[in-house]
């Protein structure tokens, strides 16, 4: 089983991913965690230049992030699958279309074709929103930051609202489009409470 938590910065992504592996591996299922970009010396490099640069252009975050995605799918996230796994993901194709797409507005159908061909026409099962406003997500981020980091320096934290915005309805408008494939929830809920939630749609799946 593939699932994948989505949802802009803020959103708490990290702490139900890594919630629901912590279950999984309690009950003695194989699963492992992933996050974009990362997973491998490449994704890394990736998460560490976008996390250092501003400035890069649309189409250079596309396919930085689509290049990590590709290395992370076939050294890590089929070969977990194959062997039976739950693989968790922090962050997936979702990502794209809503940052690149709705929020960058790059071409949908450009970044679908990239998707599919960095994906290796792996999709997942589930997918997790986590829905927080975005005049809300990055406060919660940044009270959670330490104060001498450099949060807000990437590409991503000095973009206006707006774009978050953008990005938040690109998430919304994907899981409209196949709502049998995604579990939308409240971020502003509280931890344990969507860790519920989430569980009560997992387990059946099991």
């Amino acid at each position: 089983m593939f699932i994948v938590f989505e949802g802009i910065d803020g959103a708490g992504k990290t702490t139900q991913a890594r919630s629901l592996t912590r279950r999984l591996t309690r009950l003695e299922h194989q699963v492992i965690m992933v996050h974009e970009p990362g997973g491998t010396p490449l994704g890394e490099a990736v998460r560490r230049w976008v996390k250092t640069r501003r400035g890069l252009n649309s189409q250079t975050e596309l396919f930085l992030f689509s290049a990590a995605r590709a290395q992370l799918v076939t050294d890590v996230i089929r070969p977990a699958l194959s062997n039976g796994a739950v693989v968790i993901a922090d962050r997936f194709v979702a990502s794209t279309v809503a940052y690149q797409g709705y929020g960058r507005g790059m071409d949908l159908g450009l970044i679908s074709q990239v998707n599919r061909e960095a994906a290796a026409e792996i999709s997942p099962d589930l997918t997790i929103l986590l829905d927080v406003a975005p005049e809300v997500g990055p406060r919660r981020k940044t009270g959670r930051s330490d104060p001498k980091s450099k949060a807000g320096t990437d590409n991503f934290d000095a973009a206006p609202t707006e774009f978050h915005r953008r990005v938040r309805h690109g998430y919304l408008e994907q899981a409209r489009i196949d709502p049998a494939r995604w579990l939308v929830l409240d971020a502003t809920s509280s931890k344990a409470q969507l860790s519920k939630e989430i569980w009560a749609k997992v387990k059946p799946l099991l």
